[in-house]
């Protein structure tokens, strides 16, 4: 039974070469069902742990595949270890008899987080009842105070209404955080120094102190190189 199994798996292979080749990736897993049983089984990244010659469950994508006669793709959670991966089925012909084509990947990946992010090149910033435009070059540095944002630019402060994790991601090379609290302009620096307690503190061009917290130590230093 098996060996038929495998035969009739070939012939499919062989149909549907130029789709398994051209379009499928490499790291797919790929499964054959034959009306009401699986007749090949290939896993890749996800496993979804099918035996050749088990019987098509009710809810399974080969089983969606008959009933609506057409492709069909969806997110779903394995039942075997409850990770969850996206499958597309495709309706099939073997040896005049209903089949699918059943294609297993990674889940896609949501759009919001490859979405792409465009650099800062001006902030706006708001002092009292006024908003000013500041090119991002000139800013000293971003803190984070009160549950607040703020922007240090000419001896002024503005409240911004950017998190430090969106402006960490969208400013340019020169800014670095060196705390949780602050995001600073590596070219606004006047010096770096120790305290008491042997800790780095970073002035800038304004005499402002700001302390170096040990988890970015590292950071810094690689990135000034000293």
């Amino acid at each position: 039974m098996e060996s038929m199994y495998k035969d009739l798996a070939q012939d499919v292979i062989v149909q549907y070469a130029s789709l398994l080749n051209d379009w499928m990736p490499k790291d797919a897993t790929i499964a054959i069902a034959l009306e009401d049983t699986y007749i090949y089984y290939c896993p890749k990244i996800i496993d979804i742990h099918i035996e050749i010659g088990q019987t098509v469950s009710p809810h399974s994508i080969a089983q969606h595949v008959y009933e609506r006669g057409s492709k069909i793709e969806t997110h779903t959670i394995s039942a075997f270890n409850q990770l969850p991966y996206f499958g597309v089925g495709y309706p099939i012909t073997i040896q005049q008899k209903q089949g699918a084509l059943i294609v297993i990947l990674p889940p896609k990946p949501n759009h919001q987080e490859n979405k792409i992010v465009k650099p800062i090149h001006f902030i706006t910033g708001r002092l009292e009842d006024e908003w000013q435009p500041i090119p991002i070059e000139e800013v000293l540095f971003f803190e984070s105070l009160n549950k607040k944002n703020w922007c240090y630019h000419q001896g002024s402060s503005y409240q911004t209404s950017l998190t430090m994790k969106e402006l960490a991601s969208r400013l340019p090379e020169n800014f670095i955080r060196i705390h949780r609290s602050y995001i600073i302009n590596i070219r606004n620096i006047s010096k770096i120094t120790r305290d008491f307690a042997s800790n780095l503190v970073v002035i800038m061009k304004n005499d402002e102190q700001l302390p170096v917290s040990q988890s970015y130590v590292a950071e810094l230093r690689k990135a000034l190189e000293f």
